[in-house]
């Protein structure tokens, strides 16, 4: 099968190319980037250039990208829906890694994103990719709307749990701290390496645009804190909920364990770990696996639950091709990483 991907000089889209590359099923026919068209891959960037020879980047060609079986743009938010209605219907199966068709009331994006969305009559028919909470919906899916990381990281953490009724749904804190990487490749003031480097800061504060995405996924009322770390790769979320007292699977940490294996029991890319555990973000550093624990405070009567993920993997590239894996009839796990690097 021939794919394409749109925004190939991005941290997002050299990461596409990077697991494409060793996909066994999917062949990159095409690459396009406004900025950087008519150069070499491997010139702008270097790290691709064995695998993909003398690759040219091509100008935006929507004609062009109708000839793929799959379509993966990964551009700005608020750029992919100018591209994304060329495709739709067109052949390919489009993966948008963008914001642009995530958020189901198109009354949201003016208000967190400051615009206005141009084919709001596309929402309804997104499917959101997230394998693991919408797998079904992903079978022969023809526009996907990949989630961003900071919202895998919470919905992996907490969806199951309000779900079954464990957690109080309208009382849910999210506190996650980011890698550099996930501001993108545009340089900017605050991600200056004297700047960035050996300080953490939060940003966003009560008004990340992330936020309606979370509680759109997760079925609750979130107050969400992002922080930027000083370090490339990753993110770590630490999400608390009140325990209802619904069942026993809050009773104990033991227990909120097992329930979240039984859970996610078969999934290939989720490592539940055990109540004694604290997952790192270096231990999903390269990966498509999320790493999550939780544990239960009988004291406060809250429940905290921690997740870790590549945020350019599971949390963007990887989760893509997963999601795209699931709607062209692709086996899951095609082309994507189970283990991280170490060290």
């Amino acid at each position: 099968m021939k794919c394409a991907v749109v925004g190939a000089s991005g941290y997002l889209g050299s990461e596409l190319l990077r697991l494409l590359a060793s996909h066994p099923d999917l062949d990159v026919a095409s690459v396009q980037a406004d900025s950087t068209a008519g150069r070499p891959l491997g010139e702008v960037v270097p790290a691709l250039g064995a695998a993909y020879g003398g690759l040219v980047i091509g100008e935006l060609d929507a004609a062009r990208l109708r000839a793929a079986d799959a379509v993966f743009v990964a551009l700005p938010s608020g750029a992919s829906q100018q591209l994304v209605p060329e495709l739709v219907g067109a052949g390919p199966v489009v993966v948008d890694l963008g914001a642009d068709f995530r958020l189901k009331d198109a009354a949201l994006y003016p208000q967190w994103y400051g615009w206005e969305h141009s084919c709001p009559s596309l929402l309804a028919g997104a499917v959101y990719g997230l394998p693991e909470l919408f797998r079904k919906e992903l079978a022969g899916a023809g526009l996907i709307a990949s989630p961003g990381c900071y919202v895998t990281a919470a919905a992996m953490a907490l969806a199951p749990l309000v779900a079954s009724g464990l957690a109080d749904p309208r009382d849910v804190i999210v506190d996650a701290a980011s890698g550099t990487s996930g501001a993108g490749r545009s340089p900017r003031a605050g991600l200056h390496h004297p700047l960035a480097n050996e300080a953490m800061a939060a940003y966003g504060l009560l008004s990340h645009r992330h936020t309606p995405e979370m509680e759109q996924v997760i079925g609750a009322r979130v107050l969400f804190t992002p922080h930027l770390a000083p370090m490339t790769r990753g993110i770590l979320a630490t999400c608390y909920a009140r325990a209802t007292g619904a069942g026993g699977a809050a009773a104990s940490s033991e227990a909120l364990v097992e329930y979240l294996r039984d859970r996610y029991a078969g999934e290939p890319f989720v490592n539940v770990r055990g109540p004694a555990e604290l997952p790192s973000t270096a231990d999903a550093y390269g990966s498509n696996v999320v790493h999550l624990t939780a544990r239960v405070d009988r004291r406060s009567g809250w429940i905290v639950t921690i997740s870790a993920i590549d945020n350019l993997v599971k949390g963007g590239a990887g989760q893509a091709i997963q999601a795209a894996n699931l709607a062209l009839g692709l086996p899951e796990t095609a082309g994507l990483p189970l283990a991280g690097l170490t060290p």
